[in-house]
């Protein structure tokens, strides 16, 4: 594990500041999870492969979620943040990247308090100028 705290705060274009690894490497909620306990196992682990650590996890300076951990079933214990298990996205290759947000409707980014972020699928969603007009719902 590399150096520095277990959560970061890093800021993304798209989604403003989000909860990201001490490498930079966004974090994701499952919103299918119940608090304190992942659901996500097998071909959804390999897609989504959950933080993990060994002792307590370690929050940066501007991360205001409470942290915690939360066993899996292999024994590994996985960080969580307002309760919520963490997780990266596979096809997140690089820091910054968001690719996961949005995904299926279930998995979203956190903001530094440990909410999810709304808002659409990865990198590709644009939402700076929200407030002009056109395009209703």
């Amino acid at each position: 594990m590399a150096d520095g705290p277990t959560v970061a705060v890093g800021s993304t274009d798209e989604h403003g500041d989000v909860l990201v690894d001490s490498e930079g490497m966004s974090l994701y909620l499952f919103t299918q999870d119940e608090e304190g306990t992942s659901t996500c196992y097998g071909d959804c682990e390999d897609a989504w492969p959950p933080l993990t650590v060994e002792g307590d996890p370690s929050a940066g300076s501007d991360v205001t979620a409470s942290l915690g951990t939360a066993e899996r079933d292999d024994g590994s214990m996985q960080v969580t943040a307002e309760g919520w298990p963490l997780y990266y996205y596979a096809a997140d290759s690089e820091p910054g990247d968001t690719e996961g947000q949005g995904v299926g409707d279930v998995w979203f980014l956190l903001t530094p308090d440990g909410t999810q972020v709304e808002g659409g699928e990865g990198s590709a969603t644009t939402t700076t100028d929200d407030g002009s007009g056109g395009g209703g719902y």
